[in-house]
């Protein structure tokens, strides 16, 4: 059995020189929807401690949705999506001002920068997004990242904070995560009920058999099914993640020996597997037979005409396409070297079936990145 508060991950995080912490709604406002300056003052003071010992610092802030609520004389979380946005658009203000206000005591610079979906989806606005966070940490600003909900449909949402953060982590090279929320860890089942045991480390997606993580409560949308989901998103990706209460904001950024750490796969993801993986947007589906699959997940080979069974939607060349095994399950994403309607001849043929000009890989294995290698 691992130690619980003594591992090279928890080394990881405590060493890390670049660091994304994401903070959640309920440790920014108190019970009537406003934002609370006291609290932020406190989370500031410890990211402050933190950046004073050398580490970069990103930082992925919830409570646009929350802040807002109260000036607009909303007691509940508005449901429909026009209230939401209005919320956002008023929350977004003043928690920035509030970081600001809190960070210049420090002499800090702060910035924000405000996502959708759609941003990391495409990749020349992601790469954009990446350069725009690293130069503002060059000019010593601290990034300040949130969901853009005042224009985000429910189409271009990235879901949550949680996730967000998670592919910061990766879109900006970070070291390790820290996702913070009003619970002391993951446990596997609610604390509250009895019986309930604490999970200080995982290791693979084994360490999750048994666990079972709620919903969000009526300030947030993450909850912890949400934050684990995040966690092991950025590990898979090798990015080391501590997930733990607000309370626990001091030793989380000391020496890390606080809540659950997910250790981090050993082969990281360059950018851009991890971007088609996990942001990119697929516009269609390649469908694949077993011995295939095999190849591409396992092998690691090119994806050739001859092991597929058939092709859905319309995409051109460079696109990005799922990659689709025989009982439907997605094992995979790549960039894809035909159009659909030239792809739709090649189906099944051998490449000495086809002619000239037509017998590269469907998808180089430069350019094709599994989910089943990153388990």
């Amino acid at each position: 059995m691992n130690p619980p508060y003594s591992s090279s991950t928890r080394d990881s995080i405590r060493d890390a020189k670049r660091i994304v912490v994401k903070i959640g709604s309920s440790s920014l406002t108190g019970p009537d929807g406003r934002t609370d300056p006291a609290k932020i003052d406190e989370i500031a003071e410890a990211l402050e401690k933190r950046m004073a010992k050398g580490s970069d610092l990103i930082l992925v802030s919830s409570g646009a949705v929350a802040s807002g609520m109260g000036p607009l004389g909303l007691s509940t979380r508005p449901t429909d999506l026009a209230t939401k946005q209005a919320a956002a658009a008023v929350g977004q203000v003043r928690l920035a001002q509030e970081w600001s206000r809190s960070f210049a005591r420090f002499g800090r610079t702060t910035a924000q920068v405000l996502l959708t979906s759609a941003d990391a989806g495409d990749r020349p606005r992601a790469r954009n997004a990446q350069r725009t966070i690293d130069r503002l940490r060059q000019l010593h600003a601290i990034p300040i990242v949130n969901e853009n909900d005042t224009v985000a449909t429910s189409e271009m949402r990235f879901g949550d904070n949680d996730r967000l953060a998670a592919l910061v982590s990766h879109l900006a090279f970070c070291d390790a995560l820290v996702l913070l929320s009003d619970v002391e860890g993951l446990f596997d089942r609610n604390p509250s009920e009895p019986g309930a045991q604490f999970v200080p480390e995982v290791w693979s997606g084994n360490d999750l058999k048994g666990v079972i993580a709620g919903d969000g409560g009526k300030l947030g949308t993450g909850g912890m099914a949400s934050k684990v989901s995040a966690a092991r998103l950025a590990s898979r990706g090798g990015v080391p993640v501590l997930l733990t209460s607000t309370e626990n904001i001091d030793a989380a950024l000391d020496q890390a020996d606080v809540g659950t750490a997910f250790a981090p796969k050993e082969d990281r993801l360059s950018a851009w597997q991890f971007w088609v993986l996990y942001a990119a947007d697929a516009t269609g589906v390649l469908r694949l037979d077993a011995g295939a699959v095999q190849a591409v997940t396992e092998h690691r080979r090119s994806l050739l005409p001859v092991g597929l069974t058939s092709i859905d939607g319309e995409f051109s060349a460079g696109d990005i396409v799922d990659i689709v095994g025989p009982n439907g399950e997605i094992v995979g994403r790549g960039e894809v070297a035909y159009d659909s309607d030239e792809l739709a001849g090649m189906v099944g043929r051998t490449t000495a079936e086809l002619p000239d000009g037509m017998q590269k890989p469907v998808i180089h294995a430069d350019y094709l990145s599994g989910y089943a290698s990153r388990a």
